[in-house]
């Protein structure tokens, strides 16, 4: 799986002109199930999120996570995470079935409710518009095959 985490002060993600998810200071996650993916990914990138620690504590210091700074989460599936970019046309031959990423998408939002997070999602394979107020910026990827 893999995650580009935004830092946001705020973030939203609306379909068809109406507004399916709302954070205020959180996370912006867009989402990626590769081929060979599992649960135990989704779980353990559920974790490693809700653990980074970006938020600047009282010295000014990136030392607070998500939950110590009552942040939510965004959620928002983006296959073209797995893009071949070997030519000009992208190619998507290493992200997971439609099936297999969806259910593991939902999976992965249900470990990240588990921590007591506000959580808000897109709509998988919906035509989304995402809008997000980066804080910093502060952008990290995440790659379950690398974390």
């Amino acid at each position: 799986m893999r995650a580009v985490v935004t830092r946001v002060s705020e973030a939203s993600v609306e379909i068809e002109k109406k507004i399916v998810g709302k954070i205020g200071k959180g996370f912006l996650v867009l989402l990626g199930v590769g081929i060979g993916d599992t649960e135990e990914n989704a779980k353990h990138l559920a974790e490693k999120i809700a653990h980074t620690r970006v938020f600047y504590d009282e010295n000014d210091k990136m030392n607070l996570s998500l939950g110590d700074v009552g942040g939510a989460l965004l959620i928002v599936s983006q296959f073209t995470l797995y893009a071949d970019l070997k030519s000009r046309r992208p190619g998507f031959t290493k992200a997971a079935k439609a099936d297999v990423a969806e259910e593991l998408y939902e999976k992965f939002i249900d470990y990240c409710k588990e921590y007591g997070f506000q959580t808000e999602h897109g709509e998988f394979g919906a035509d989304m518009q995402v809008a997000s107020v980066n804080d910093g910026p502060v952008t990290l990827l995440f790659d379950t095959d690398e974390v």
